[in-house]
């Protein structure tokens, strides 16, 4: 089934390299503590928190670290969180969508815009960007050894997947918003919990750029990715082998 593997790919191997710089292991974290927060901290009863349990467990993120952010967040310190998102376009015109958690919106939108204005890019208006990404539910885990890929495709296109990818030892299933449920539901009658797995947005078009123009554009993007309040940062930027070894 064809489609956006090439992204699924890079955005592997993108989050493999930003775990090595530690950069999403306090994300990680940081989503656990929010999500204990506004939902409570059982994840039998909490999808928001289970989820965010299950991809902090792909990331080798420690039991102990985990019922640490869960305790955190089940306290009553007073923080109150938002989560608020930003569309803009970075150099080069290569739109940029950030999805952010913060206890302080002022501090927030700030950092984003000097982030904007340094390099060299615009903050836009929400829903600028709505016809370039779409928002599904993407699943990626290791290809078990006795995984039979086209009974396991069948299964997942019966259970509303889009798409079902195979590739470098890796298997991403791919679904609409609204299959969510349904593909994790499946996915944990079959025994395999994802390595990652949650909402992306994922580009519908895609641009190529130079070494040059692309390390001014990743400029901006890891600016944005070491704010503690950003979660997220999309863009659609096709990678080549090459550009991903380089970051």
């Amino acid at each position: 089934m064809a489609g956006h593997s090439r992204w699924a790919n890079i955005k592997r191997k993108k989050g493999t390299l930003d775990a090595r710089r530690g950069k999403i292991f306090t994300k990680l974290v940081k989503e656990i503590t929010i999500a204990s927060r506004l939902g409570g901290p059982d994840p039998d009863s909490n999808s928001r928190l289970r989820l965010a349990i299950q991809n902090a467990r792909g990331a080798n993120v420690s039991k102990d670290t985990i019922e640490r952010a869960i305790k955190k967040g089940s306290g009553n310190d007073g923080t109150v969180y938002t989560e608020i998102s930003y569309e803009g376009y970075a150099a080069h015109g290569v739109p940029v969508f950030i999805e952010c958690t913060t206890d302080n919106l002022n501090r927030t939108v700030q950092n984003v815009r000097v982030a904007f204005s340094k390099c060299g890019g615009n903050l836009g208006t929400n829903g600028s960007l709505e016809f370039i990404f779409t928002r599904k539910g993407v699943f990626t885990f290791p290809k078990p050894g006795d995984l039979d890929e086209e009974n396991f495709t069948l299964d997942m296109i019966d259970a509303g997947a889009d798409e079902v990818e195979f590739e470098e030892g890796y298997v991403t299933v791919t679904c609409s918003l609204q299959h969510f449920g349904s593909i994790q539901k499946a996915l944990e009658e079959k025994s395999i919990e994802p390595e990652s797995a949650g909402l992306q947005r994922i580009p519908n078009t895609y641009v190529k750029l130079g070494n040059e123009e692309l390390q001014k554009v990743m400029k901006l993007i890891e600016m944005l990715e070491d704010d503690d309040d950003v979660q997220k940062v999309y863009h659609n930027i096709e990678l080549s082998e090459e550009q991903v070894s380089l970051l």
